[in-house]
């Protein structure tokens, strides 16, 4: 029998008609070792008719088709690409769109992925926030672009941060930690100078800053570095690894 992709599913977009969202985990594809099973990474060393067959099945699972995806090669930036149709483009690290029956999807292995929902406007977000994108304040960038271009009011909206590295593995160097407050920073090392980074809190703090209430906010528990057996983590297999997806989209 084959195994169905396991996907997790944000509860804070429970009850919301049409609404798809989830982020993959490594369970349910046909990739092998060191990309077993579910790869959704292009830009591995996998085989690529396994990722093909893998976005096949996760999509699938999910009641849309490869077709309808929309993607981009991420680059770390703060660039922000109002998707209209599916395709895959170059050089944005979030993605907004209010067309139905599209999939908006951003890649991480250890990155942290947020998903926005404006349930009024039916407008969707899925953010990719490595340190870069995190210190580029990409979330508050996006949520200000939700309101400027569609109306949305960040009060009503809803917010998913995924499965990504936890701050207790996540040791960056000081020309890192510098970029970020201190009460996002542990355990410095005053001979290396390097210390931990919370990236889930500081996406948080943005989400809050911009004006979502914490009732409407929901913060994943998994750490990707800790659970090998569900999730890809780049770090962890020091480069040698797959992809997840974090998705969100609208069925009409």
């Amino acid at each position: 029998m084959v195994e169905q992709p396991q996907i997790l599913r944000p509860t804070i977009f429970d009850g919301l008609a049409g609404l798809v969202a989830g982020q993959s985990t490594r369970r349910g594809g046909v990739s092998a070792s060191p990309y077993d099973s579910l790869n959704l990474g292009s830009s591995t060393d996998d085989d690529l008719s396994n990722v093909t067959e893998n976005k096949k099945r996760f999509c699938e699972s999910l009641g849309f088709t490869v077709e309808q995806v929309v993607r981009s090669h991420q680059i770390h930036s703060d660039q922000i690409l109002i998707a209209s149709q599916g395709g895959s483009y170059e050089g944005y690290d979030a993605l907004v769109t209010q067309e139905p029956n599209l999939l908006l999807v951003v890649s991480t292995a250890d990155c942290v992925p947020i998903l926005l929902y404006d349930p009024i406007n039916e407008v969707c977000a899925a953010i990719h926030a490595g340190w870069k994108g995190t210190v580029l304040k990409i979330v508050s960038k996006t949520v200000a672009m939700m309101e400027q271009h569609f109306g949305s009011i960040p009060a009503n909206m809803k917010a998913y941060i995924g499965a990504c590295i936890d701050h207790c593995h996540f040791e960056v160097g000081p020309e890192v930690l510098e970029k970020f407050e201190t009460k996002y920073i542990s355990k410095i090392d005053k001979k290396s100078g390097k210390g931990y980074v919370d990236l889930k809190a500081s996406n948080q703090a943005q989400l809050l800053a911009a004006g979502l209430t914490s009732s409407n906010i929901e913060t994943s528990p998994y750490c990707t570095f800790d659970d090998a057996h569900r999730f890809f983590s780049h770090r962890r297999d020091r480069g040698k690894t797959g992809r997840m997806w974090s998705v969100i989209g609208i069925i009409k």
